[in-house]
């Protein structure tokens, strides 16, 4: 069993990235492309607890602004076992986190998530 407890310091930059991204396009109002970032995000933190918790908050903070209540319920279960999953490797891997897809369903890697972590070192299987 693999134990993921450090969000490695190769990875953490498209991270942030993907962070400020959403942030701004959700500071300006552009909803979709911030979701759409936040989901990018999602897909590059989701082996580990800290990144993975925090994006299933912000997309429930989400939720609350665009008063989805579907979102709302969704993130809540996330939230709760999300990073517990990560801890222990159980995570599906390209899983965008939003409430509108099976939380255990695995998903095509987008070609330059892929490529982040081969750049990061980290396998992307």
């Amino acid at each position: 069993m693999t134990l993921n407890t450090r969000f490695p310091e190769t990875l953490q930059p498209y991270f942030i990235r993907e962070m400020a991204a959403y942030r701004q396009a959700y500071n300006r109002g552009d909803l979709p492309t911030a979701w759409h970032h936040l989901e990018r995000a999602h897909v590059i933190g989701q082996r580990y607890p800290v990144p993975h918790t925090y994006v299933h908050w912000v997309m429930l903070r989400f939720g609350f602004r665009i008063k989805s209540g579907k979102e709302i319920a969704g993130q809540l279960p996330r939230l709760l076992v999300g990073g517990v999953k990560s801890f222990v490797g159980k995570v599906p891997l390209g899983n965008p986190g939003g409430a509108n897809v099976p939380p255990m369903r695995s998903f095509p890697l987008a070609e330059d998530i892929g490529e982040m972590f081969r750049l990061a070192g980290i396998a992307g299987d």
